[in-house]
Protein backbone atom coordinates (compact mmCIF):
# COMPACT_ATOMS: atom_id res chain seq x y z
CA UNK A 1 0.00 0.00 0.00
CA UNK A 2 3.13 2.37 -0.34
CA UNK A 3 2.95 5.12 -3.15
CA UNK A 4 5.59 3.37 -5.65
CA UNK A 5 7.15 7.29 -5.73
CA UNK A 6 7.64 7.36 -2.02
CA UNK A 7 9.04 3.64 -2.63
CA UNK A 8 11.67 5.41 -5.10
CA UNK A 9 12.42 8.39 -2.81
CA UNK A 10 13.27 5.63 0.35
CA UNK A 11 15.68 3.97 -1.99
CA UNK A 12 16.92 6.69 -3.70
CA UNK A 13 18.14 8.38 -0.56
CA UNK A 14 19.35 4.87 0.78
CA UNK A 15 21.81 4.66 -2.42
CA UNK A 16 22.64 7.97 -2.26
CA UNK A 17 23.52 7.73 1.19
CA UNK A 18 25.95 4.70 0.40
CA UNK A 19 27.37 6.24 -2.62
CA UNK A 20 28.17 9.14 -0.74
CA UNK A 21 29.75 7.15 2.35
CA UNK A 22 31.96 5.37 -0.55
CA UNK A 23 33.21 8.90 -1.19
CA UNK A 24 31.72 8.54 -5.48
CA UNK A 25 31.23 11.96 -6.42
CA UNK A 26 27.19 12.29 -7.41
CA UNK A 27 26.57 13.00 -10.83
CA UNK A 28 25.33 16.33 -12.31
CA UNK A 29 22.29 14.87 -13.40
CA UNK A 30 20.17 12.09 -11.73
CA UNK A 31 17.03 11.61 -14.28
CA UNK A 32 14.02 9.61 -13.31
CA UNK A 33 12.19 7.42 -16.00
CA UNK A 34 9.01 8.50 -14.91
CA UNK A 35 9.96 12.07 -15.55
CA UNK A 36 11.22 11.30 -19.56
CA UNK A 37 7.55 9.62 -20.30
CA UNK A 38 6.97 11.73 -23.40
CA UNK A 39 10.53 11.25 -24.98
CA UNK A 40 9.89 8.07 -24.82
CA UNK A 41 6.74 8.13 -26.30
CA UNK A 42 8.84 10.26 -28.93
CA UNK A 43 10.95 7.49 -29.09
CA UNK A 44 8.30 4.86 -29.96
CA UNK A 45 6.78 6.94 -32.66
CA UNK A 46 10.00 7.45 -34.27
CA UNK A 47 11.05 3.57 -34.69
CA UNK A 48 7.30 2.82 -35.77
CA UNK A 49 7.97 5.42 -38.38
CA UNK A 50 10.99 4.12 -39.39
CA UNK A 51 9.64 0.47 -40.27
CA UNK A 52 11.37 -1.05 -36.81
CA UNK A 53 8.53 -1.45 -34.53
CA UNK A 54 4.96 -2.46 -34.48
CA UNK A 55 1.63 -1.76 -32.69
CA UNK A 56 0.42 -5.38 -31.23
CA UNK A 57 -2.91 -5.23 -29.02
CA UNK A 58 -2.05 -1.86 -27.32
CA UNK A 59 1.46 -2.93 -26.98
CA UNK A 60 4.66 -1.86 -29.53
CA UNK A 61 7.22 -4.37 -29.83
CA UNK A 62 10.36 -3.71 -31.67
CA UNK A 63 11.02 -5.48 -34.82
CA UNK A 64 14.12 -7.50 -34.17
CA UNK A 65 14.53 -9.26 -38.05
CA UNK A 66 14.61 -5.45 -39.00
CA UNK A 67 18.09 -5.08 -37.40
CA UNK A 68 20.81 -7.86 -38.45
CA UNK A 69 23.07 -6.59 -35.94
CA UNK A 70 20.60 -7.38 -32.62
CA UNK A 71 22.85 -9.15 -30.01
CA UNK A 72 26.44 -7.72 -31.53
CA UNK A 73 27.15 -6.76 -28.06
CA UNK A 74 26.68 -9.98 -26.46
CA UNK A 75 27.44 -12.29 -29.49
CA UNK A 76 23.68 -13.62 -29.05
CA UNK A 77 22.84 -15.10 -32.58
CA UNK A 78 19.21 -14.27 -32.88
CA UNK A 79 18.41 -18.02 -34.70
CA UNK A 80 19.83 -19.27 -31.27
CA UNK A 81 17.63 -16.68 -29.42
CA UNK A 82 14.30 -18.33 -31.42
CA UNK A 83 14.97 -21.61 -30.73
CA UNK A 84 15.24 -21.41 -27.10
CA UNK A 85 12.40 -18.99 -26.79
CA UNK A 86 9.56 -19.89 -24.19
CA UNK A 87 6.95 -22.33 -25.71
CA UNK A 88 4.48 -20.51 -24.51
CA UNK A 89 4.66 -17.51 -27.61
CA UNK A 90 3.14 -14.08 -27.57
CA UNK A 91 0.39 -13.86 -30.21
CA UNK A 92 0.58 -10.44 -29.65
CA UNK A 93 4.34 -10.28 -31.11
CA UNK A 94 5.74 -11.28 -34.81
CA UNK A 95 8.57 -13.01 -33.38
CA UNK A 96 9.40 -14.31 -30.32
CA UNK A 97 12.60 -12.68 -29.90
CA UNK A 98 11.11 -8.90 -30.65
CA UNK A 99 10.99 -6.57 -27.49
CA UNK A 100 8.31 -4.71 -25.70
CA UNK A 101 8.88 -0.91 -26.89
CA UNK A 102 5.53 -0.01 -24.56
CA UNK A 103 3.19 -2.26 -23.01
CA UNK A 104 0.01 -2.22 -22.38
CA UNK A 105 -1.20 -0.88 -18.91
CA UNK A 106 -4.17 -3.37 -17.63
CA UNK A 107 -7.39 -1.52 -15.33
CA UNK A 108 -5.74 -0.68 -12.04
CA UNK A 109 -2.47 -1.46 -13.61
CA UNK A 110 -0.17 0.77 -10.53
CA UNK A 111 2.08 3.28 -13.34
CA UNK A 112 0.12 3.57 -16.43
CA UNK A 113 0.54 6.69 -18.94
CA UNK A 114 -1.67 8.29 -21.72
CA UNK A 115 0.12 7.19 -25.30
CA UNK A 116 -0.98 7.27 -28.89
CA UNK A 117 -1.59 3.26 -28.63
CA UNK A 118 -3.51 4.05 -25.27
CA UNK A 119 -2.81 3.53 -21.63
CA UNK A 120 0.49 2.12 -20.61
CA UNK A 121 4.10 2.00 -19.70
CA UNK A 122 7.18 1.82 -21.19
CA UNK A 123 9.37 -1.57 -21.99
CA UNK A 124 12.38 -2.36 -19.41
CA UNK A 125 14.58 -0.90 -22.42
CA UNK A 126 13.81 2.45 -23.41
CA UNK A 127 14.41 4.92 -20.75
CA UNK A 128 18.18 3.94 -20.80
CA UNK A 129 17.99 5.40 -24.41
CA UNK A 130 15.88 7.91 -24.17
CA UNK A 131 17.65 9.80 -20.76
CA UNK A 132 21.43 9.11 -22.18
CA UNK A 133 20.04 10.82 -25.54
CA UNK A 134 18.67 13.56 -23.87
CA UNK A 135 21.73 14.66 -21.61
CA UNK A 136 24.43 13.21 -23.20
CA UNK A 137 24.16 13.02 -26.76
CA UNK A 138 23.15 10.26 -29.14
CA UNK A 139 26.59 8.60 -29.19
CA UNK A 140 28.20 8.21 -25.20
CA UNK A 141 31.83 7.39 -24.52
CA UNK A 142 31.03 4.89 -21.56
CA UNK A 143 28.00 3.08 -20.61
CA UNK A 144 28.59 1.06 -17.77
CA UNK A 145 26.06 -2.11 -15.90
CA UNK A 146 26.40 -5.75 -14.27
CA UNK A 147 27.79 -8.57 -16.51
CA UNK A 148 24.20 -9.89 -16.31
CA UNK A 149 22.46 -6.56 -18.39
CA UNK A 150 24.49 -6.94 -21.26
CA UNK A 151 21.87 -9.56 -22.55
CA UNK A 152 18.55 -8.60 -23.40
CA UNK A 153 18.66 -4.96 -21.52
CA UNK A 154 22.15 -3.58 -23.61
CA UNK A 155 21.73 -5.76 -26.66
CA UNK A 156 18.03 -4.12 -26.55
CA UNK A 157 19.52 -0.48 -26.07
CA UNK A 158 21.88 -0.48 -29.20
CA UNK A 159 19.09 -1.51 -31.04
CA UNK A 160 16.47 0.62 -30.37
CA UNK A 161 19.11 3.53 -30.37
CA UNK A 162 20.89 3.12 -33.29
CA UNK A 163 18.01 2.33 -35.45
CA UNK A 164 16.22 5.63 -34.24
CA UNK A 165 19.45 7.88 -34.88
CA UNK A 166 21.92 6.02 -37.64
CA UNK A 167 24.77 6.27 -35.66
CA UNK A 168 26.62 4.10 -32.93
CA UNK A 169 25.41 4.12 -29.26
CA UNK A 170 28.09 3.19 -27.10
CA UNK A 171 31.91 3.14 -27.37
CA UNK A 172 32.79 1.50 -24.91
CA UNK A 173 31.04 -1.06 -22.86
CA UNK A 174 32.22 -1.45 -18.92
CA UNK A 175 31.03 -4.37 -17.74
CA UNK A 176 31.18 -5.32 -13.75
CA UNK A 177 31.64 -8.99 -12.77
CA UNK A 178 29.43 -10.74 -9.82
CA UNK A 179 29.67 -10.40 -6.20
CA UNK A 180 30.42 -13.66 -4.77
CA UNK A 181 30.38 -14.80 -1.15
CA UNK A 182 32.98 -18.01 -0.57
CA UNK A 183 32.42 -18.58 -4.57
CA UNK A 184 29.09 -18.59 -4.68
CA UNK A 185 27.06 -15.53 -6.26
CA UNK A 186 25.30 -13.13 -3.52
CA UNK A 187 21.99 -13.02 -3.93
CA UNK A 188 18.64 -12.64 -1.63
CA UNK A 189 17.08 -15.67 -2.72
CA UNK A 190 20.29 -17.76 -1.31
CA UNK A 191 20.06 -15.67 1.93
CA UNK A 192 23.91 -14.87 1.31
CA UNK A 193 24.24 -10.92 0.85
CA UNK A 194 25.20 -8.21 2.90
CA UNK A 195 24.10 -4.92 2.37
CA UNK A 196 26.59 -1.59 2.26
CA UNK A 197 25.29 -0.41 5.77
CA UNK A 198 25.74 -4.13 6.94
CA UNK A 199 29.30 -3.53 5.94
CA UNK A 200 29.66 -0.43 7.12
CA UNK A 201 28.97 -1.22 10.41
CA UNK A 202 32.02 -3.16 10.73
CA UNK A 203 34.23 -1.36 8.25
CA UNK A 204 35.25 2.12 7.46
CA UNK A 205 33.35 2.98 4.21
CA UNK A 206 37.06 3.63 2.04
CA UNK A 207 38.15 0.04 3.64
CA UNK A 208 35.03 -1.37 1.56
CA UNK A 209 36.09 1.10 -1.43
CA UNK A 210 40.03 -0.07 -1.04
CA UNK A 211 38.91 -3.85 -0.88
CA UNK A 212 36.49 -3.28 -4.26
CA UNK A 213 39.18 -1.24 -6.20
CA UNK A 214 41.72 -4.87 -5.25
CA UNK A 215 39.20 -6.82 -8.10
CA UNK A 216 39.22 -6.11 -11.65
CA UNK A 217 35.72 -4.94 -12.59
CA UNK A 218 35.84 -7.70 -15.11
CA UNK A 219 36.54 -10.29 -12.51
CA UNK A 220 34.10 -11.91 -9.46
CA UNK A 221 34.58 -9.60 -6.65
CA UNK A 222 34.87 -12.53 -3.43
CA UNK A 223 33.19 -11.14 -0.15
CA UNK A 224 34.81 -12.37 2.99
CA UNK A 225 35.45 -10.84 6.60
CA UNK A 226 39.32 -11.56 6.27
CA UNK A 227 39.50 -9.64 2.45
CA UNK A 228 37.73 -6.45 3.69
CA UNK A 229 40.13 -6.68 6.84
CA UNK A 230 43.38 -7.25 4.33
CA UNK A 231 42.02 -4.06 2.51
CA UNK A 232 41.70 -2.01 5.62
CA UNK A 233 45.28 -2.78 6.62
CA UNK A 234 46.48 -1.70 2.84
CA UNK A 235 44.84 1.38 3.24
CA UNK A 236 46.15 1.95 6.60
CA UNK A 237 49.68 1.68 4.95
CA UNK A 238 48.97 4.04 2.48
CA UNK A 239 47.59 6.28 4.94
CA UNK A 240 50.24 5.96 7.69
CA UNK A 241 52.62 6.95 4.90
CA UNK A 242 51.13 9.44 3.37
CA UNK A 243 50.87 11.41 6.83
CA UNK A 244 54.81 10.72 7.09
CA UNK A 245 55.13 12.36 4.04
CA UNK A 246 53.12 15.18 5.38
CA UNK A 247 55.09 15.92 8.85
CA UNK A 248 58.56 15.68 6.97
CA UNK A 249 57.32 18.65 4.64
CA UNK A 250 56.57 20.59 7.59
CA UNK A 251 60.24 21.24 8.58
CA UNK A 252 61.62 20.29 5.08
CA UNK A 253 64.39 22.54 3.75
CA UNK A 254 65.34 22.31 -0.06
CA UNK A 255 68.37 19.89 -0.16
CA UNK A 256 70.47 20.02 -3.63
CA UNK A 257 71.96 16.02 -4.21
CA UNK A 258 69.71 13.40 -5.96
CA UNK A 259 66.77 14.99 -5.86
CA UNK A 260 66.41 15.11 -9.49
CA UNK A 261 67.44 11.28 -9.53
CA UNK A 262 64.46 10.68 -7.00
CA UNK A 263 61.80 13.28 -8.95
CA UNK A 264 62.28 10.95 -11.34
CA UNK A 265 61.59 7.56 -9.51
CA UNK A 266 58.67 9.18 -8.47
CA UNK A 267 57.71 10.02 -11.71
CA UNK A 268 58.22 6.57 -12.93
CA UNK A 269 55.45 5.58 -10.01
CA UNK A 270 53.02 7.61 -11.32
CA UNK A 271 53.36 6.48 -15.07
CA UNK A 272 53.09 2.44 -14.68
CA UNK A 273 49.87 3.83 -12.43
CA UNK A 274 48.47 5.77 -15.70
CA UNK A 275 49.71 2.39 -17.43
CA UNK A 276 47.64 0.11 -15.49
CA UNK A 277 44.35 2.43 -15.45
CA UNK A 278 44.59 2.74 -19.30
CA UNK A 279 44.79 -0.98 -19.65
CA UNK A 280 40.97 -1.37 -18.96
CA UNK A 281 41.01 -0.08 -15.19
CA UNK A 282 43.30 -2.10 -13.98
CA UNK A 283 42.96 -1.15 -10.34
CA UNK A 284 44.33 -3.99 -8.51
CA UNK A 285 47.60 -3.29 -10.65
CA UNK A 286 47.15 0.36 -9.77
CA UNK A 287 47.15 -0.26 -6.46
CA UNK A 288 50.09 -2.93 -6.67
CA UNK A 289 52.07 0.42 -7.51
CA UNK A 290 50.41 2.60 -4.89
CA UNK A 291 51.63 -0.23 -2.46
CA UNK A 292 55.03 -0.30 -4.25
CA UNK A 293 55.44 3.29 -4.18
CA UNK A 294 54.42 3.35 0.04
CA UNK A 295 57.51 0.95 0.64
CA UNK A 296 59.57 3.21 -1.14
CA UNK A 297 58.61 6.68 0.40
CA UNK A 298 58.63 4.14 4.05
CA UNK A 299 62.30 3.18 3.02
CA UNK A 300 63.68 6.90 1.96
CA UNK A 301 61.91 9.00 5.14
CA UNK A 302 63.73 6.38 7.37
CA UNK A 303 66.99 7.33 5.36
CA UNK A 304 66.28 11.11 6.05
CA UNK A 305 67.88 13.29 3.55
CA UNK A 306 64.85 13.88 1.12
CA UNK A 307 64.59 17.75 0.67
CA UNK A 308 61.24 19.57 -0.15
CA UNK A 309 60.89 19.50 -3.35
CA UNK A 310 60.86 14.89 -3.32
CA UNK A 311 58.19 15.46 -0.46
CA UNK A 312 55.85 17.90 -2.19
CA UNK A 313 55.96 15.76 -5.02
CA UNK A 314 55.75 12.66 -3.56
CA UNK A 315 52.74 14.15 -1.50
CA UNK A 316 50.69 15.44 -4.24
CA UNK A 317 51.11 12.20 -5.95
CA UNK A 318 49.61 10.47 -3.44
CA UNK A 319 46.83 13.17 -3.54
CA UNK A 320 46.58 12.24 -7.24
CA UNK A 321 46.43 8.39 -7.70
CA UNK A 322 45.18 7.81 -4.29
CA UNK A 323 43.05 10.81 -3.80
CA UNK A 324 41.50 11.81 -6.80
CA UNK A 325 41.54 8.74 -9.15
CA UNK A 326 41.87 5.90 -6.55
CA UNK A 327 39.85 7.46 -4.03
Amino acid sequence: KVDPMALVETYTKSYFDDMDALNCLRPDISPRATGHIPEQIELVTTLLAKGYAYEGNGSVYFDVSKFPDYGKLSGRKVDELESGARVEVNPDKKNPVDFALWKKAEAGHILRWNSPWGWGFPGWHLECSVMSMRYLGETIDIHGGGLENAFPHHDCEIAQSEAANDKPFVKYWLHNNMVTVDGVKMGKSLGNFITLKDAFAKHHPLAIRYFVLTSHYRSPLDFSEEAVEAAAKGLERIHNAVAAVRAALEGAEELAGDDGRLLDEIEGFRKRFEEAMDEDFNTPQAIGVLSELVRWTNTLLAEGGAGAAVLEKLSSTFDTLGGDVLG
